[in-house]
This record gives structure tokens, C-alpha cells and sequence, in this order.
């Protein structure tokens, strides 16, 4: 098709590495943490994600592009990503509920894409020399400017950006007859997790990232929620303290991804940036207090520390990734608070981790009873 002609381009990699490829549309430039998504399906919401702002997304399966896109599939209101690394980017598209081609999808988001690169020999190189700022250009002969422009880019780590995707002004979602209402803080949400709350009889009033524990407390909520999000979670001191005077206050409350982090910080355990993160749709957890294996949805760059947890006599760590054993899942004891370090609201194929929703609800019932 004449609007995929491609031309020459390259990823530069902070430690010096080049990769080649060919530029999907318009030409340009682009600088993010470079990482990759083992994911087979959902490029969309991966794209429109708020925790991928600032990362460029290597995309591992072969075709990206194939089934279109449509607005069932959106994560949030606009795409997220730096950019696009993929092998093959296809322009045509067959699916019953696609409205629109993933390239016009794009370009409307006026997303840098590189096409046409070797993109098994650079998962790779980041599997073994871990995630790293990277530059994709079309500027493929001004290679020192780029070099310039790529030490320019801030390292994730120690970087806050919830900021960048939090909604300015609080909304509601939901109805507003529901019998639950829940206090949710948006350090990137994901709207499937505004659904899944909502599905369980609850009206969300979802707040910006700064708001304090008196300000969303005047919602008047059975409960709070932390939400996912893109960044270091220590610059978030705002969100690290709210968490604190919920736990003070004996709130139930529910963490995932980002939100998880927070309420590990809110009690003493620090976080580290990891060598790759997780990112894909077949993670492997095993939830200690049921025994059972979940197949989980994941993205994250950073992880909570395992030793402090465990020495921690307010934590209990609940699940566990069984890959790398970082720690997936925790509960604060004597308090009605939760947290997983991945995303329960993401239905890959299986729908191993949804009752974690059902569990907070059941905690949100069970402190209402006790506070008549």
C-alpha cells in the first residue's frame, strides 16, 4: 500500500548498540527507556497503557497490526508510548470489530514507528544488558547529533511521572446509586480497571495524582484505591504519604502495579529499578495463601524488595512470581489493605486474577459492617 513506504532508520542504544530498520509514515525522531512486551495480542492496549509513557515498546511477535484497532480496546484516551519497534508492521487488517487500521490509529497519535528490524536479536541484547535509553530516528547520517540528543534523556530511575498521565480534574464513573463508593487515586489508570470496579456495583470518583487524604476523603468513600502508572515510584512522596493516613485511618485499600509499590514505601520497604521488568500476558504467579498458579498480565519496571518485606512484621507477602520470585502480592496485618504487583483487570485469555477485585469489595463489605 503507497502510505507504508518505508524509509531507512535506526535504533541507537544508550551502551552504543545500533539496530536498522525501515520508518513506518512520516519521518521524525524519538528518545524513551527502550523495553520489550512478549505479548501475542493487545498491541493496542499495551500502546495506550499510561504506565508505558516515556518507553519505547518492542513489540516480540512477528505481526503487529493485523486485526486493527477499536476503541473496545482503548486503556486510556490517547496512546502512551515513545514509540514503536516492530518486525512487521502490517497496514491491512481483518477483525469483525476493527474501525480503523493500527497505522491510522497511529498516525493520528503522530507515533514514531520503525518497522523491518531484527527484533529477536534486540530483545536479546536487552534481556542481557538490561533496559536503557534509546533513540529511533530517520536521521540515519547524523549519528553524533543523535548521540547528544540521546545522553540527554533523563534515566527512568528517579523519575516521576504520574504527573505526566493523571487525570488535571477528578471524575466520576460508574452510577452514582451504587453501593459501594471508592476513592480512586490516578497515577495512570487503566480504564479496565475503572469497569471492573464498576461491574461490582461500585461509583468511582477517580482523583489526580497529588490529592490528599482530606480531599478525597470529602467523596466520602467505603474505600480507596492506588492505581497503576508510568516512573520511579519514590519522587511520588504525595502518594506515598496519602497511602499512610489511609492505613492510619483503617480504610480498606487496594493497590495494583504502581499502587502497589506506594503502599510498600508507606510502610518502610524500599523499591529497585530491575534489570528488565516484566512485560507480557503469561506470567506466571502462585498466590501463597491459596496455593493455586495464576497466568497474569504484567508491566513493570521496578519491583518492591523481597528482604525488607519479609522482615517487615506488618507485611505478609501473599504472591509470588515464580519466574524470578520477586514479590507479586502483599497484605499489611491488622489492616484492611492489599496490594499485587500486577494488573487483575487484564484478561490475556485467562481471568485467573479478577477476584482480587472481588476481594476488595468483600473487604470494603466487611469494615462497613463493622464501622454500623
Amino acid at each position: 500500500m503507497a502510505y507504508l513506504e518505508k524509509k531507512e532508520a535506526i535504533i541507537l542504544l544508550e551502551d552504543g548498540t545500533i539496530f536498522h530498520g525501515k520508518m513506518v509514515g512520516p519521518e521524525g525522531t524519538t528518545t524513551g527507556e527502550i523495553c520489550f512486551n512478549t505479548g501475542t495480542t493487545g498491541y493496542q492496549e499495551i500502546f495506550t497503557d499510561p504506565s508505558y509513557y516515556g518507553q519505547i515498546m518492542v513489540t516480540t511477535n512477528a505481526h503487529i497490526g493485523n486485526y486493527g484497532t477499536t476503541d473496545l480496546d482503548l486503556e486510556s484516551d490517547s496512546v502512551k508510548i515513545s514509540g514503536l519497534v516492530c518486525k512487521n508492521f502490517s497496514g491491512e487488517f481483518s477483525r469483525v470489530l476493527a474501525t480503523d487500521s493500527l497505522y491510522d490509529f497511529l498516525q493520528k497519535a503522530n507515533l514514531i514507528v520503525i518497522s523491518d528490524v531484527d527484533t529477536r536479536a534486540l530483545v536479546a541484547h536487552i534481556r542481557e544488558h538490561g533496559v536503557q535509553n534509546a533513540i529511533v530516528s530517520s536521521r540515519v547520517d547524523q549519528r553524533d547529533q543523535l548521540k547528544k540528543e540521546l545522553k540527554a534523556t533523563p534515566s527512568m530511575k528517579g523519575l516521576e511521572l504520574a504527573s505526566k498521565v493523571s487525570t488535571k480534574k477528578s471524575y466520576t464513573f460508574g452510577k452514582e446509586d451504587a453501593t459501594f463508593k471508592i476513592a480512586a487515586l490516578d497515577l495512570g489508570i487503566k480504564t479496565n480497571i475503572l469497569r471492573n470496579l464498576a461491574s461490582r456495583d461500585v461509583f468511582i470518583k477517580v482523583f489526580p495524582y497529588n490529592s490528599t487524604y482530606e480531599q478525597m476523603m470529602e467523596f466520602n468513600p467505603d474505600g480507596f484505591f492506588i492505581s497503576n502508572g508510568p516512573g520511579d515510584p519514590e519522587p511520588l512522596s504525595e502518594a506515598i504519604s496519602l497511602a499512610r493516613k489511609v492505613l492510619d485511618n483503617n480504610h480498606p485499600l487496594f493497590g495494583i502495579c504502581l499502587g502497589h509499590q506506594v503502599i510498600a514505601l508507606a510502610n518502610g520497604v524500599d523499591t529497585y529499578k530491575m534489570h528488565n521488568g516484566h512485560r507480557g500476558i503469561n506470567h506466571p504467579v502462585k498466590n501463597l495463601i491459596t496455593g493455586k498458579g495464576e497466568i497474569t498480565s504484567q508491566n513493570h519496571g521496578f519491583a518492591i524488595n523481597k528482604e525488607q518485606a519479609e522482615a517487615n512484621q506488618d507485611i505478609e507477602i501473599t504472591h509470588t512470581h515464580l519466574n524470578d520470585h520477586t514479590v507479586a502480592g502483599m497484605r499489611i496485618k491488622g489492616k484492611p489493605c492489599f496490594s499485587v504487583q500486577y494488573h487483575p483487570e487484564a484478561g490475556p485469555g485467562p481471568n485467573d486474577a479478577t477476584y482480587l477485585f472481588d476481594e476488595f469489595i468483600d473487604t470494603v463489605k466487611s469494615t462497613k459492617k463493622q464501622a454500623i
